[in-house]
């Protein structure tokens, strides 16, 4: 063979390792473990302490503005021992029943294993996808945080502080930690189909739910329908509602769990529906009344933030403005008409804003659910299965919420008690339980 002949088959060989590798180098990629990729990791810990500034100081102010200057107090150190409370005991258990499944055990559709008990097993280095687990388990962690922290709107200005630091661990492991399962962790929602980018169910409906249990069964105030409840400040309130908008994002575009296209469409969507939502209560309210309110603005903006929480990342930003409107309107006239027609005592709203909004947004999902946006169709698109199986989704939410929640305000109603004496709300319960008050 000659010197050309030589290199004819060089080459080829040469090709021939090039088709090989070509062929082979996408299936060792997509066999390869996933690697820590800094930019989806500086995005989660900016998304998660956004979270958590949600809840203190976020709503910690929010509520704090709305009840009587003699429960100020009360209501900040509800809030404020709420989030330390739970903090520590989704690190110890509540993280590993939620989001560690064990695929060999029948349960495993309803709860999570303690598999990673005290973080067992989550290490400096165990990833999430692209993320620290550490850091992934900490951005959970303020969801957990703020759900129960919710139902504090519920009920203040008449709750034993014993009785609500007790119900709120129970609430975390019994409520909030299923329910998260189900939709987030493997669980029975997820794996049927429905849809919840951020919390819909998980967090909304979910405390909505829970605060209406909760002030049916601890009764009306002291004074309700006879005396002034007016907001002490509602500056404070503003402030707060304020510090809950732009937390949201993190709430919102951070369940992307990562810095990509789909962050960026919850952004989008959670801006514009939490502009028009707001809009809707005002001009509602001002059709009615005659006068928008400071309060009633703040509370449409909620509202909003609320209803496209579970849409955000599956709808594109005209079905946002839809979900806006609605959650606007609804949520108005549940927390004003409906209330004061039925006469329960729902001192903050949490149940005509959270449940009311989530259920809103979690049943729109359905309808305006965009498959070029978050990968799935909705009713819009042809899928018509899709706001059936949100509506699933909600129902199963609202059973076992009302239900578990009735339960443990029940037992401790029976044993250690749950509501203050009269004597403790009338002169407030910052003095009463804290020593302390506003000057």
């Amino acid at each position: 063979m000659n010197f050309n002949g030589l290199k004819r088959l060089a080459a080829s060989a040469c090709a021939a390792a090039a088709l090989y590798a070509g062929s082979a180098v996408p299936t060792l990629a997509q066999d390869a473990a996933p690697t820590l990729d800094t930019g989806d990791t500086a995005w989660m810990l900016v998304s998660t302490v956004l979270v958590l500034m949600m809840s203190i100081p976020g709503l910690a102010l929010f509520y704090g503005g709305m009840v009587r200057k003699k429960n100020v107090l009360s209501v900040l150190m509800a809030t404020f021992a709420t989030i330390c409370l739970l903090s520590v005991l989704w690190m110890v258990a509540g993280y590993s029943l939620a989001f560690t499944a064990n695929a060999d055990e029948g349960y495993q559709a309803y709860i999570g294993s303690l598999d990673k008990f005290l973080l067992a097993g989550v290490g400096k280095d165990s990833l999430q996808g692209t993320i620290p687990e550490l850091v992934f388990m900490c951005f959970q962690m303020t969801f957990a945080i703020i759900t129960p922290a919710l139902i504090i709107g519920s009920i203040v200005d008449r709750m034993k502080f014993s009785a609500l630091l007790i119900f709120m661990a129970c609430w975390l492991f019994l409520v909030y930690v299923p329910i998260c399962h189900w939709v987030w962790g493997g669980g029975f929602l997820g794996s049927a189909g429905v849809l919840d980018f951020a919390g819909g169910t998980v967090v909304h409906i979910n405390a909505g739910i829970a605060g209406l249990v909760a002030c049916l069964v601890l009764g009306r105030r002291t004074g309700y329908g006879t005396e002034s409840m007016a907001p002490f400040n509602l500056v404070l309130t503003v402030i707060g509602a304020s510090l809950l908008w732009v937390g949201w994002f993190g709430f919102n575009a951070g369940s992307a769990v990562a810095a990509n296209t789909t962050a960026g469409v919850a952004m989008t969507t959670t801006q514009v529906a939490t502009a028009m939502a707001a809009l809707a209560w005002m001009f509602s309210e001002w059709l009615v009344h005659g006068k928008p309110s400071v309060l009633g603005i703040a509370s449409g903006a909620v509202a909003g933030l609320v209803a496209i929480t579970p849409a955000c990342g599956f709808v594109d930003p005209k079905g946002a403005l839809v979900i806006g409107a609605a959650a606007g309107v609804g949520c108005y006239i549940m927390s004003t008409g409906v209330k004061k027609a039925l006469g329960y005592d729902d001192s903050l709203d949490v149940f005509g804003v959270h449940a009311i909004g989530g259920i809103i947004g979690a049943i729109l999902t359905g309808v305006f659910a965009v498959e070029a946006y978050g990968g799935k169709a909705g009713l819009l698109e042809g899928n018509f299965a899709q706001v059936p199986l949100q509506v699933y989704g909600v129902l199963a939410t609202i059973a076992w919420c009302a239900i578990a929640t009735f339960v443990i305000l029940m037992v401790l109603k029976f044993t250690i008690g749950i509501r203050v004496s009269e004597a403790a709300e009338v002169e407030g319960l910052d003095v009463a339980l804290h020593g302390e008050s506003v000057q």
